[in-house]
Parts: structure tokens; C-alpha cells; sequence
């Protein structure tokens, strides 16, 4: 009787579901009859897209009343619909506006963070507020609004302020009213934008000259909280702030609480030069780690420089006393005027180059790849990542064929999660080639990793343009005399169409293997954040 209960609830709540399932046979008609639509194209067995599922369940949820609607298609059962969006990986959401206006989601996969985004899709780029009562309405509608005073002939600040808001509606909601009336009331004087939000002093008044870089940029400093938080949710915000990144690590709610308290001031005084937020270290200890800090040692404070991916951990761990103003202040101070060397975690330097792959540590990848005249194709790869061990073969054969070439073109590779690499790297492997002559601009690989795509894409994209094809035809005929010798394919014999067919049906399913599981692996997947 329990079990029979127990299948009956499942199944309620399945019919009581907000989620729509999509069917190939269905989803033209659903998105058609739907202005806006985020649809969630998923595998049962992805662990990304269990986790997803209670958060896109609660969005569903309140974003019904919107009449936003919410649909998962299962890949696993509509393999042709998935392919037909260019489906790649699991969970990949997209959002419909019709059939043929589609965009990616870019958002986080929390409830609260899609129910945001979504009401942002759901909106114009600027909403037209016209009282008292709709501004009001309009200032508590998210967390962060930016709000236009201007006077509806003053073309050129609603133009600038349209064009921003063009720009960034994926992360606010911009509101604008010409009513000369309602900006007396909000304390300021047409022209002005004021950003609301609901922490810290509740809001801005934007004060520089009324350009869209100068809009953009205090749209990015004033919507960032004093200290904040870092998580899932916040961290890919942290992360394109475009200024260094504060955390302060520790276990304890409480103790988080005390210390962003007692660090208010400098985070004050270093608005706009620092961001500052706490970060829950029972949860993402592990991220202490990738800032070189003992991790398990907590409290614990560390500088990230995200443009050129350095850290500058704060030495004395362990104690909340050790985290004072004064002691902080003075550290911040230092790594302001530069006096602060950036901690670099390296693995030693090889004593010898084994194999023809060669190895990066951080200690010598000035050397390696920067300071020489060139072309290297460098492999940012983890040891756990499945994909980058399939790799290593064809990414050794493919060294060998350059090395004739050693003076012009280097293989190389090196373990991301061991050695500080200048580039923050998002997923393994990220294959990138720094061209002589241009090493500060590197040209990533997005192709199929075969040996013949990647010698192509060094060939075409490289400063030295060598065909490394040309060269292993050439080495196959050294030695041998082949002027005036005649051609001739060789007789077909029973064991050789036997091998051939082997060798086809070998190569036909590695194709296929490939086509189906090449990706990457994100460190998401490794790193909670």
C-alpha cells in the first residue's frame, strides 16, 4: 500500500508539472503558440541536467503568471529535433521567440536567475514608465533597474541610453520616463539615469559624462554589492567585472558576516579599483586552491588580477584576527602600487623533453611559448579529462610531424590545474596557437580533433604557413629515386580488401565515437564555482 501511494504521488507530481515535454511532433506548434519560450534540451543520464531540474521546475513555476513558458526537449528520444538546433552538449538551453528567433540562454541555472533573465527576455529593451506608481512598481521588479530621466525631445541621451540598454538586457531591466515631474520626485534634474537596487545604499545617480562606455561602466561598478557574495549564481558576473576580484573565505555564515563587516571601509575606499565578496569555504573550499591557498585553513583572504589570471594570496591563514582592517588595508595598499609579487604555482621545469609533445610548466612558459619567433600550438589539458586523454595520441602523432620543423613550429601542452597559465581556462582540452609574431592575440582551435584538422588549422592560421602533410610525404620517399619511375597501384589480394574493409569500419566507428562524444570537459565539472 505504501509503495502503491508512493508511485501515485510520482505521478501527481509529474501531471502537476509546469515543465512542458516537447516531442518533434509538438514543438513547432508549442513554440508558435508561445511569444516567448526557454527550452532545456537534456539526456536522463546527465548529472548537469538532474541538478538543473528542480530549479527549472520552481522558474517554471513563476514564470507561468508571466505567460513565459518553460519546455524540455529529451534528446535521448528526439535525436533529429536536438540536431536540427545544433545540440552539442547537456543540458544546452535556448530561448524561442518563434522558430527562427533564437538565442542562447546566458544565464545561471538557478530558479531565481532564470525567472531574472527570462523576465528581461519578456520585456522591451527600455520599458516606458508614465507614473508615479509604475516607476515605483518598476524600481523593486529585480534586484538591479536602471532608470532614464529624459525629455522626450533630448534624442541623443535616449538614443545613448537605448543603445546601452540594447547592449546589457540580458543583465537589467531598463526603464525610462519623460515626465519632468517624476525625476523632482526621484531628486534629480532631466537629463540622469539612477540605478536602484535592493542592497547596500539602495542607489546610484550616474554623474560622468553621457557616453555608452561611461553608462556601461557604471552600470557594472554600481550594480556590484560592496562586498557580495561568490557562488554559482554571481562568479561568471565576477569574472567579466573587468577588476580584480577580493574573496574572503571562511566557514561559518556568521563569521563571514563579521569580517565583510569589519573590511566595509576599505572596500569603500577601493570601489571601482576592487570587488570584494565573501565566499562560503565548506562549499568552494577547493576554489582556494586555484588562488594558491592552504586550503582547509581558514579564514582566509587572496587578490585575483581575472585580465591577466594572477593570484596574490594573503600569507597569514587561519585566524579572523590575522584579517583586520589595518592588516588588509595595508596589503591591499601594497598590491595597488604594485609591490606585491603574484603567486605562480609551477610544477618543475622538464630536466629533459620526453616524447614529441612538448612540456609547459608555469616557470617556463615565457620561454616556451611567448618569447620566441615561433608558431605554438599549446594543449590546456587536466589529468582527469577524459577528452584530453583521447587526445594524447593523435596530439603526439601530430607532434611528430613537425619535427623537421622545430625551428618553426612547436607542439606543446601543459596541465592546467598544476601551473598558473595567464589565460583563465573554461573547459579542457582548450587548444590555443600563439603565432609568431602575434603571441599576445592567440587563435583558438574550435574544430574536430583529428591530425589532419589540427595540421590545417596550424597551416592556415600560423605565421609560417608550414603544411606538415607535404613534409611526412616527403620524409615517407627519402632515400628513394623516383624520377622517371612509373605508377601503379598495386594488385588487390583477398587479405588486403580484408584489411582495407577493417581498416574503413575501424575509422568509420572512431568517427562516429568522436561525433558523439567530443566536447569538453568544463571545470564546472571539477570546480564547484
Amino acid at each position: 500500500m505504501r509503495s502503491s501511494f508512493g508511485l501515485l504521488g510520482l505521478a501527481a507530481l509529474a501531471a502537476a508539472s509546469d515543465v512542458h515535454d516537447l516531442t518533434k511532433e509538438t514543438f513547432d506548434t508549442f513554440v508558435g503558440e508561445h511569444n516567448l519560450v526557454l527550452a532545456e534540451f537534456f539526456a536522463p543520464w546527465c548529472g548537469h541536467c538532474k541538478a538543473l531540474a528542480p530549479e527549472y521546475e520552481e522558474a517554471a513555476t513563476t514564470l507561468k503568471d508571466k505567460e513565459i513558458a518553460l519546455a524540455k526537449v529529451d534528446c535521448t528520444e528526439n535525436q533529429d529535433l536536438c540536431q536540427e538546433f545544433g545540440v552539442e552538449g547537456y543540458p544546452t538551453l535556448k530561448v524561442f521567440r518563434g522558430k527562427d528567433n533564437i538565442a542562447p540562454y546566458a544565464g545561471p541555472r538557478k530558479a531565481q536567475a532564470i525567472v531574472s533573465y527570462m523576465t528581461k527576455q519578456g520585456l522591451p529593451a527600455v520599458s516606458l514608465l508614465e507614473s508615479q506608481s509604475a516607476l515605483d512598481e518598476f524600481k523593486t521588479a529585480d534586484k538591479v533597474v536602471m532608470v532614464g530621466f529624459f525629455d522626450k525631445d533630448d534624442k541623443t541621451s535616449n538614443a545613448t541610453f537605448t543603445e546601452v540598454a540594447e547592449g546589457l538586457r540580458d543583465s537589467f531591466l531598463f526603464g525610462a520616463t519623460a515626465d519632468a515631474e517624476l525625476a523632482k520626485a526621484e531628486g534629480v534634474k532631466q537629463p540622469a539615469v539612477v540605478l536602484y537596487k535592493s542592497f547596500d545604499e539602495g542607489k546610484n545617480t550616474f554623474e560622468e559624462k553621457f557616453t555608452p562606455e561611461a553608462l556601461e561602466e557604471f552600470a557594472t561598478t554600481a550594480s556590484t554589492p560592496l562586498i557580495g557574495e561568490v557562488g554559482p549564481e554571481t562568479y561568471a558576473g565576477y569574472m567579466a567585472a573587468g577588476i580584480p576580484l577580493a574573496y574572503i573565505f571562511s566557514e561559518t555564515a556568521e563569521e563571514r558576516a563579521s569580517l565583510a563587516s569589519a573590511l566595509k571601509p576599505i572596500a569603500e575606499k577601493q570601489k571601482g579599483k576592487l570587488n570584494f565578496a565573501t565566499i562560503d569555504a565548506k562549499a568552494f573550499g577547493q576554489h582556494g586552491g586555484n588562488l594558491n591557498l592552504e586550503v582547509g585553513k581558514w579564514p582566509a583572504f587572496a587578490i585575483q588580477d581575472i585580465s591577466k589570471n594572477q593570484k596574490y594570496p594573503y600569507t597569514e591563514q587561519g585566524s579572523a584576527k590575522d584579517l583586520s582592517e589595518k592588516n588588509i588595508g595595508k596589503f591591499i595598499d601594497e598590491y595597488l602600487a604594485g609591490k606585491v609579487e603574484p603567486s605562480i604555482k609551477s610544477e618543475p621545469i622538464p630536466e629533459k623533453q620526453e616524447g614529441p609533445v612538448t612540456v609547459v610548466v608555469a616557470k617556463n612558459y615565457q620561454d616556451v611559448v611567448m618569447d620566441n619567433d615561433k608558431d605554438v600550438l599549446l594543449e590546456f589539458y587536466a589529468p582527469w579529462c577524459g577528452h584530453c586523454k583521447s587526445l594524447a595520441p593523435k596530439y603526439d602523432e601530430l607532434a611528430s610531424m613537425y619535427k623537421n620543423f622545430a625551428d618553426k613550429i612547436v607542439i606543446a601542452k601543459v596541465d592546467a590545474t598544476a601551473n598558473d597559465v595567464p589565460d583563465e581556462i573554461q573547459g579542457f582540452p582548450t587548444i590555443k596557437l600563439f603565432k609568431a609574431g602575434e603571441k599576445e592575440d592567440p587563435v583558438d582551435y574550435s574544430g574536430s580533433r583529428t591530425v589532419e584538422d589540427l595540421a590545417n588549422f596550424i597551416r592556415d592560421n600560423g605565421s609560417h604557413k608550414i603544411d606538415a602533410s607535404d613534409a611526412k610525404g616527403a620524409e615517407s620517399m627519402e632515400g628513394v629515386e623516383t624520377d622517371g619511375m612509373p605508377q601503379q597501384a598495386p594488385a588487390a589480394t583477398a587479405e588486403g580488401v580484408k584489411e582495407s574493409i577493417k581498416s574503413a569500419a575501424s575509422e568509420a566507428t572512431e568517427g562516429v565515437k568522436t561525433a558523439m562524444t567530443e566536447g569538453e570537459d568544463t571545470v564546472e565539472d571539477h570546480d564547484e564555482l
